[in-house]
């Protein structure tokens, strides 16, 4: 009776025991409940077209008064990335900063200005690649075994040892070492890839600054013998190199010229793609290699295959994993068909363009470029799994 009547006299609030939630009876499993989402369910519902929505509106009848614009959106509002629901902005408006989407309908004829749209859009997106790989953290060893992609991102790694063993100087070969140029070469991880290749000196260029600042990091603290090597941020495909390069740098030619999961972001443009060319080609040696990888175009395509209503059904294919999704299926241009990529604990929602080879080894031509060597990832695993050296890589 005492304990009670303290309890009274204080603050305290008497609470129930906590009880475990364990119903007992269930009708449905637990996992069928507020399942969440998945990345291809989410682009599916981003791209599909309401056929309520997209009825072309009725012609206004003659000598009708003209339907009175819709008020502009708050300052506040952040602008949509879905060109279709874009803000349309009245032509006698200032043009928007460059962070904002250009007006692309209201010139009053139904036509926008499209070079400004392509313009912002090839900033916009040049930036969202340099922001993304300047957020990447990087990772120590242990902690990149933790990754759920640890598999692919060591068969990648696997092939580019072998392309660069093939290409460049194998390990133990008593041939001249080599000078590497490294284009987009994000934090460094191929370094100790050119290390066994019997580099000479390393000039590594990329358009993330932060991703630069950690390559010279990791090139700082490698262990064992190093090759001279120089880091440098420039955007290669806007910019020629000897921007950044300083002459001693240049006065002799690159024996390898390297661009790893990075070429095909050249291919917003022509005048990008040549820009990367011309980077290479000037400062490549007579009789040089060029070796890079870049997404299948071939099987993209695949992927997306042709559905019975093309203009409903959402461009995107993917699982849990990764997705792609396409802006547009058809392009009439083999520069600037764009698709965004994602893949987890690697690529967040970035644009990229389809690479389409023929056009690609047509303008390479042009700057004394020829291909000797094509081939898909795992056509390389068939044909290179059996060599000694690579197999005791494969295996480690």
């Amino acid at each position: 009776m005492s304990d009670l009547h303290n309890l009274l006299e204080s603050n305290e609030t008497l609470k129930p025991p906590a009880r475990p939630y364990a119903p007992i009876r269930r009708v449905t499993p637990a996992s069928s409940v507020l399942v969440p989402i998945s990345r291809v369910e989410l682009a599916q519902c981003q791209t599909t077209v309401n056929p309520l929505r997209t009825r072309p509106k009725p012609a206004p009848a003659p000598g009708a008064p003209a339907a009175a614009p819709l008020p502009p959106p708050p300052s506040s509002l952040p602008a949509r990335p879905d060109l279709a629901l874009a803000y349309q902005q009245q032509p006698q408006q200032p043009p928007a900063p460059s962070h904002k989407r250009p007006n692309t309908h209201g010139n009053g004829n139904g036509y926008g200005d499209q070079h400004d749209l392509k313009r912002w859009k090839g900033t916009h997106d040049t930036r969202t690649v340099a922001d993304h790989y300047n957020a990447r953290p990087n990772t120590d060893r242990i902690a990149r075994r933790d990754s759920p992609i640890i598999g692919l991102k060591n068969f990648n790694n696997w092939i580019k040892s072998v392309l660069i063993a093939k290409f460049g100087r194998r390990e133990g070969d008593t041939t001249p070492r080599i000078r590497v140029l490294d284009l987009g070469c994000g934090k460094g991880g191929d370094l100790h890839k050119w290390t066994r290749a019997g580099t000479e000196e390393y000039v590594g260029i990329d358009i993330a600054a932060v991703s630069i600042a950690q390559a010279q990091q990791r090139y700082d603290t490698m262990r064992g013998q190093r090759f001279p090597a120089r880091f440098f941020t420039l955007d290669c495909f806007e910019n020629p190199i000897e921007e950044v390069l300083p002459p001693h740098a240049v006065a002799r030619p690159f024996d390898v010229v390297s661009m790893q999961f990075c070429m095909h972001y050249a291919f917003e443009t022509e005048a990008k793609v040549r820009m990367m060319l011309a980077n290479v080609a000037r400062y490549l040696k007579p009789g040089g290699v060029f070796v890079g990888t870049i997404p299948d175009s071939k099987n993209l395509f695949e992927h997306l295959s042709d559905p019975p209503d093309p203009v409903n059904s959402p461009l995107v294919f993917g699982n849990a994993v990764y997705s792609v999704k396409f802006d547009e299926r058809e392009w009439p241009s083999p520069y600037g068909h764009r698709y965004t990529f994602f893949l987890q604990d690697a690529v967040e929602e970035v644009p990229e363009y389809v690479v389409y080879w023929d056009n690609f080894v047509s303008v390479a031509a042009e700057y004394g470029l020829s291909p000797v060597y094509c081939a898909d990832f795992s056509s390389i695993f068939a044909d290179e799994q059996e060599d000694p050296h690579f197999a005791t890589l494969l295996r480690r």
